[in-house]
């Protein structure tokens, strides 16, 4: 069996403006929303299921983009200093899992 590994990309990184700053955060932010509402779609299409999870998350994802578009608003005129990476994880597949 082999073992996990774990890689770590660093996104985003640096001092943004005001407007800038909004331009990243809103467009990370809505391309998980997309994604979430696509995978909604096909799932409901497919399957005729309604996964609770992507709905919840597209309601969190709303919710952070208001929050950060009222932080920028009354932030005008300070830096966004923003650092963003994400990490991965591959784990080995079960063999139960592949022959299901």
């Amino acid at each position: 069996m082999k073992t996990a590994e774990e890689f770590t990309f660093q996104l985003v990184e640096g001092e943004f403006a005001a407007a800038e700053a909004k331009q990243i955060l809103l467009g990370l932010i809505n391309s998980k929303i997309n994604f979430h509402q696509l995978e909604h779609f096909s799932n409901e299409v497919r399957f005729s299921q309604k996964p609770a999870h992507s709905k919840q998350r597209v309601t969190a994802l709303n919710e952070a983009a208001k929050k950060i578009t009222d932080m920028v608003e009354t932030t005008a005129n300070m830096q966004f200093k923003i650092e963003g990476n994400i990490q991965i994880s591959l784990v080995p597949v079960e063999e139960a899992a592949i022959n299901e």
